[in-house]
């Protein structure tokens, strides 16, 4: 068992970190916080109002912020935007307060889970295939880096993926702190 406060899904666009996590979060009796809503809620502005008023750069400072916030609490499974991960001091923080899952998903699978996505600031380019297999090739070693556990999602529902990744964390995992 390797006990944490709290369960962290990190991977990239499209690999299921919400959809899984809120069915996983039910599971274990966590509550489901999505960092991306959480850093729209705190703003008052969508992501890509962010991106485009004060740039990547400025999105990941309030990113750095609202995970810090996040991760000082307990009892909660955190579904963290693809990028979390590029930042040095979120990787620590993940692995110190947090059990990290790194969800997989093939390029197909995102594309095919992305297609109609229009709100994605990153991929709001004609080339979606190459700024995704260019991301996935610059943070993959990130997401190895952190996790504690890594599950592909290809090929099955977030529902499927739930139970498998609930059967794993089971074996694996368990809450610490004032929620256990």
């Amino acid at each position: 068992m390797n006990p944490a406060p709290n369960l962290v899904l990190v991977g990239p666009m499209g690999a299921g970190k919400t959809s899984i996590g809120r069915r996983v979060a039910e599971r274990f009796g966590l509550a489901f916080v999505d960092a991306d809503h959480f850093i729209e809620q705190r703003s008052g502005a969508t992501i890509a109002s962010i991106f485009e008023h004060v740039g990547e750069a400025g999105f990941r400072e309030r990113e750095r912020g609202a995970l810090a916030e996040l991760l000082a609490g307990e009892g909660q499974l955190l579904a963290t935007g693809g990028g979390a991960v590029l930042d040095a001091g979120n990787r620590r923080l993940m692995r110190e307060r947090g059990f990290v899952v790194y969800l997989r998903a093939g390029l197909e699978s995102q594309l095919r889970r992305l297609g109609r996505d229009r709100t994605r600031p990153l991929l709001q380019r004609e080339d979606r295939e190459q700024v995704l297999r260019e991301m996935a090739a610059f943070r993959e070693p990130l997401y190895c880096e952190v996790a504690d556990l890594s599950m592909d999602t290809d090929g099955c529902t977030a529902a499927e993926a739930a139970v498998r990744l609930g059967t794993q964390l089971a074996e694996r995992w368990q809450l610490t702190g004032a929620a256990a």
